[in-house]
């Protein structure tokens, strides 16, 4: 192949893995990123002394993807497995979860409910093939395995503060990679375990980033492009504040909403198709606590008082903080126009304060050593039933421009694991249309 003078936008993993792949390749790359700082969703940021992500992750035992790239990084031996524990907050009262046990002791579900629930983790755990639950409903899915009164108990509180008025358009095959997920990620049985990279996830970013440098790629932070230059329909540049620079091809790991305001010479039905695709926000708040709420990783909730769907509490997974310091994260996932996107983030947190007195009655506003809170515009997509057929191409009409974000994970679960994999046909595709 021809060497390509190659732009990348975006230095998220995906971004920063398409770019390694692309030098792989033998090209020229350039990756632009308008943040001060490499990693997306899996930067850090310093929390009152504590350097910590914005968002949290974890690792499955069903992340290949992953698992390659450490081997190949030279970092498998960072990699750190925990037993976690998961609980689920229902109608005032803490209950465990996530093992058969568990399940039995839960008196709010009948037997024959609890029946239909673990036939449907285990025939959701053997599913090989998405392409038919594709087309299928996620609630009317649910409801079908666990019964009325299951799906009530067990999902219906978690759709609908997550999802909102997108409730009811799901696609199952999107719910199920994530009970699939987690289902094969246990020791046994009986017990869950889920894993870390020692140092978090900027121990991967800051090897990516020095085996781009040193393939001599170039990374330019606070360095947003502008537009897609086109000549006679394909890619010829870009311009970055002032400067036109020439380029063979674009390659986008950026939100796709933003591709049409980058290249507006791309035609009105491709624009449409991307603008038919949705995000749902997210608002994370993060705290920094002198004692844990729960013994739990995370804990779902399902309660008409409290307006989050859980919280994860991170340092039950990475225990990588000083003694006396926990780390949770309560997610609020909303729609722009929900009122509450409007509220302040120190709104945000207090109304977080205000629900761990529910969630542990032994706990005092003077447990709360630090807090924060980050936004997202684009944490979540809808995936609607069909959603396969509705994704654009990942080589779009004007010749050399490219592009893919968290949507191209579908059906999968947004990770570190799948932003590998998406890179990695991102740029199979872009090698077959640049031979």
């Amino acid at each position: 192949m021809t060497r390509k003078q190659i732009v990348v936008l975006g230095a998220g993993p995906m971004g920063l893995m398409a770019a390694i792949e692309l030098l792989r390749l033998g090209h020229e790359v350039d990756i632009y990123e308008r943040d001060d700082r490499i990693g997306g969703m899996s930067a850090s940021f310093d929390f009152a002394g504590l350097k910590i992500e914005r968002y949290y992750h974890f690792i499955c035992k069903t992340d290949f993807p992953y698992f390659d790239l450490l081997a190949e990084l030279g970092l498998s031996d960072k990699l750190r497995w925990a037993d976690t524990r998961m609980g689920y907050y229902f109608n005032g009262q803490l209950y465990k979860w996530g093992t058969p046990f568990a399940l039995l002791a839960f008196p709010k579900l009948g037997l024959v409910a609890k029946f239909r629930y673990a036939l449907q983790v285990l025939r959701t755990k053997a599913v090989k093939d998405w392409t038919a639950l594709d087309n299928v409903n996620a609630t009317a899915w649910l409801r079908k395995w666990l019964g009325k009164a299951g799906y009530e108990t067990l999902w219906r509180r978690t759709f609908e503060l997550k999802f909102f008025e997108y409730t009811e358009n799901l696609s199952a095959a999107w719910i199920g990679t994530r009970i699939k997920r987690i289902a094969l990620s246990r020791r046994n049985l009986f017990q869950e375990s889920l894993g870390h990279l020692e140092g978090g996830s900027d121990t991967l970013l800051a090897e990516l980033e020095r085996v781009i440098l040193e393939r001599g790629g170039r990374i330019h932070l606070r360095a947003g492009i502008d537009k897609v230059l086109v000549e006679d329909g394909r890619v010829a540049g870009i311009r970055v504040g002032e400067r036109d620079l020439p380029c063979d091809a674009v390659v986008s790991t950026a939100p796709i909403q933003y591709v049409p305001r980058l290249a507006p010479d791309l035609p009105a039905e491709f624009v449409a198709n991307i603008a038919a695709i949705e995000n749902i926000p997210v608002a994370c708040v993060i705290l920094k606590l002198r004692h844990a709420i729960s013994e739990n990783f995370w804990m779902n909730i399902s309660d008409p008082g409290i307006d989050i769907p859980g919280v994860i509490e991170y340092s039950n997974l990475n225990p990588g903080t000083r003694e006396g310091e926990h780390i949770l994260y309560a997610p609020f996932y909303m729609p722009k126009t929900h009122p509450k996107w409007a509220h302040s983030n120190d709104q945000l947190i207090d109304e977080v304060i205000g629900y761990l007195a529910r969630l542990n009655p032994d706990f005092r506003p003077d447990w709360v050593l630090a807090r924060h809170c980050h936004r997202y515009d684009f944490a979540q997509t809808i995936c609607p039933p069909g959603f396969y057929a509705q994704l654009p191409p990942m080589k779009t009409p004007i010749d050399g421009l490219f592009m893919a974000d968290t949507a191209y994970y579908y059906p999968e679960d947004r990770s570190i694991s799948e932003s590998v994999a998406a890179a990695k046909r991102l740029v199979r595709v872009v090698a077959n249309n640049l031979a």
